[in-house]
């Protein structure tokens, strides 16, 4: 995935799950260029990108900002990448483990009982 399309979906994510809160200022191209160590061509991307999903709002000389609706649309599909993200990154360790399909599967399927059943209190923990 391109880097300024990372930038995007870390932005979006932070919106989700209210880590950045509507109204709030992102850091400024500079800062995030250097934070992140890549060109700030690449930050500029991510942020027109992020102004046409309607997430944040550009001023000139005053930097970009959390819309105030971005939280609404985001958040029905932020929950849900987020989710499918972590979904997809312990099934890639598995895999990469040697587990098999089917255990996998078994295990989720576990995970999900114990957590929706027990109002999100997993036995374990």
């Amino acid at each position: 995935m391109p880097v300024y399309l990372q930038i995007v979906d870390q932005v979006r994510r932070a919106v989700a799950i209210g880590v950045l809160q509507p109204g709030e200022q992102l850091p400024t191209v500079k800062q995030l260029s250097s934070e992140l160590v890549v060109n700030p061509a690449t930050v500029s991307r991510a942020l027109r990108e992020l102004e046409h999903l309607e997430i944040v709002q550009s001023y000139p000389g005053r930097g970009a900002f959390v819309r105030n609706d971005a939280s609404i649309g985001v958040a029905k599909t932020g929950a849900r990448d987020v989710v499918r993200s972590s979904v997809d990154a312990a099934i890639r360790e598995a895999r990469s483990l040697g587990v098999a399909e089917h255990d996998v599967q078994r295990l989720f399927v576990e995970a999900l009982h114990e957590w929706y059943r027990s109002n999100g209190k997993s036995e374990e923990a």
